[in-house]
């Protein structure tokens, strides 16, 4: 079974948590889950690495002994050190661990003072009053625990889109490689590129005699079939990933793809379009009677319901539908239209590559500049920067900048935004910069006004540039903290500021409705990728994905600007 990296990410962080709960050396913890993040959020497979004899420990913080479990996890899909963990825990204790707000420490204390291993005990001891008299809970942390895990009992599995693009992408090499197929695309939210993916969707055309079927369901992943016929299938992967294929006609693999793309209340509106006009969709096509007048491509269907190509990414009947009518559709960003990156880490804080090195990657991603960003002091665990190392960076980047051809490196920092709305460091340091990030890193179950009042004044800092990832939610593990976005986008125009949308594949934040806020109210959004290590500079094709959901068009991003411009909208940002 082909092993993929969210797999090995998976197993290093399950180390990781197992051996928190038994209170293990934190370096040992710590090493486990850097390598957990880096390898998930490569762009590379492990797997083929593996496969061409590569040094695995030329990866970014991979000694000997991880190089060694990942060559054991690509081989054997699994690794005797984590077994043996698992062996020594009660089996359902790590579930808890995927819970909002529940981690090691208290897992750990709910197992030992109550004796609960499993959601469904948590849930009873927080009904039952049991949690708050533990020390450090209390009667709101209990509520919020119990909501919590009901929220997780009773949510239907969905993968990030970027893991489950790994499981796509190989799928789609091995059905290509069929004989008889000619096209093949995968649908659903996966090409709506929803921030989560629950299932996939695959259409191919293949010719009649194709064994596309047969070795659909043969896939080493798949470890159930739940269907096979001659046009459909449907496996769940060893993964617990369901996968849905379809053979489709090449006059209506058009409609097809539009039907099975959705979402659902997108293709009702379609529907309602045709009906206006005396017409009749479905998966086959567009028909007027009998005949067949659209279907083989998408652009032919919307043209047969009077309407301009609507992007798989606006398809969620948000009003597309309106505006393609009026012809007010926005040219959706695409990635070739960013010009740099303002938000990376080296090795001066937490990232895994030197600034050289940052700088040679984003060119040859076709970038023109990258901007370094590292953590502030008070992230002590990233070794953030304070003034004397901030000073000594910004020294460093005029050095190297001379010595670079067709790349530049500008000076910034992400600072923390102080619980007050102070900034971590001081005016006299941030004056020197060409942007400064300002980011929440703490203090998120602040009440909605202190929240919000917090980061205005933050961005009233007279060297505030930017506002890193706004709302702070961690997909499926941290919900948004509460702030009034509104007030904060307003604010942005008025103070003439900018937003982040984070393209790092567990943030993706902006969400796509505050990208429409801010489209709507004027503010230029920054669509960086948060990179740690040259491999996450790929992340920018995330952010772009999230962008075109939010209706932006490469005007509405800031770093679709070229240099000169750019700079000249950052001396603007500063009071």
């Amino acid at each position: 079974m082909p092993v993929h990296n969210a797999e090995i990410a998976a197993v290093f962080t399950e180390m990781a948590d197992l051996l928190d709960l038994q209170q293990a050396n934190p370096f040992r913890i710590r090493a486990y889950r850097n390598a957990a993040r880096m390898v998930g959020e490569m762009g590379r497979e492990v797997r083929a690495m593996v496969e061409r004899g590569e040094d695995l420990t030329e990866l970014p913080g991979i000694g000997d002994d991880l190089a060694g479990k990942m060559r054991e996890i690509v081989d054997s899909g699994t690794c005797r050190a984590l077994q043996k963990l698992q062996g020594e825990l009660p089996p359902a204790i790590t579930e808890l661990l995927h819970v909002p707000g529940l981690g090691p420490k208290r897992v750990r204390m709910l197992w030992h003072e109550l004796e609960v291993q499993t959601p469904e005990q948590v849930a009873r001891a927080a009904r039952d009053g049991r949690i708050r008299d533990l020390p450090g809970f209390g009667a709101r942390t209990e509520a919020n625990i119990l909501q919590a895990i009901e929220a997780h009992l009773s949510k239907a599995r969905r993968i990030k889109l970027a893991t489950a693009a790994q499981y796509a992408g190989s799928l789609v090499t091995w059905l290509s490689a069929t004989r008889g197929v000619s096209r093949v695309e995968v649908a659903g939210s996966y090409r709506r590129c929803r921030e989560t993916v629950g299932d996939l969707d695959i259409l191919v055309i293949a010719a009649a005699d194709s064994p596309v079927m047969a070795r659909f369901v043969a896939y080493d992943e798949v470890a159930e079939v739940l269907s096979q016929g001659s046009t459909r299938a449907s496996v769940v992967l060893k993964s617990g990933l369901q996968v849905d294929l379809r053979v489709v006609d090449e006059a209506s693999y058009g409609a097809a793809l539009c039907y099975f793309t959705g979402s659902k209340a997108h293709n009702i509106a379609l529907r309602r379009q045709a009906q206006e006009l005396g017409l009749k969709l479905n998966e086959y096509g567009v028909f007027r009677g009998r005949e067949r007048i659209a279907g083989a491509d998408e652009e032919s269907v919307y043209r047969a319901l009077g309407l301009p190509f609507i992007a798989p990414e606006l398809r969620e009947d948000r009003g597309e539908i309106a505006a393609a009518r009026a012809g007010r559709l926005p040219p959706l960003v695409q990635l070739a239209a960013l010009r740099g990156d303002l938000h990376a880490h080296t090795t001066a804080t937490d990232g895994h590559h030197t600034l050289e090195q940052m700088a040679l990657a984003a060119k040859a991603l076709g970038l023109s500049y990258l901007a370094i960003t590292e953590h502030s002091r008070r992230l002590a665990m990233a070794r953030g920067l304070d003034p004397r190392r901030l000073a000594e960076q910004c020294d460093e980047i005029d050095r190297l900048n001379p010595k670079l051809e067709g790349i530049v490196l500008l000076k910034g920092i992400e600072v923390d935004i102080l619980e007050d709305g102070s900034l971590d460091l001081p005016d006299a340091s941030l004056a020197r910069l060409d942007l400064v990030i300002g980011a929440v890193h703490s203090r998120f179950d602040l009440p909605r006004v202190r929240q919000t009042e917090r980061i205005l004044r933050a961005m009233d800092n007279p060297y505030f540039t930017l506002l890193a990832h706004p709302t702070g939610r961690v997909i499926e593990s941290r919900e948004p903290y509460d702030v009034d976005m509104l007030r904060v986008i307003r604010h942005a125009r008025q103070r003439g500021c900018f937003l982040e949308l984070n393209a790092h594949p567990e943030r993706l934040d902006l969400l796509d409705s505050h990208c429409i806020m801010a489209k709507e109210e004027g503010v230029l959004v920054a669509i960086n990728s948060d990179a740690h290590a040259r491999e996450d500079l790929a992340h920018l094709r995330l952010g772009i994905g999230q962008a075109r959901r939010g209706w932006l068009a490469a005007a509405d991003v800031l770093n679709t600007r070229p240099l000169p411009e750019l700079r000249r909208l950052l001396a603007g940002a500063r009071q």
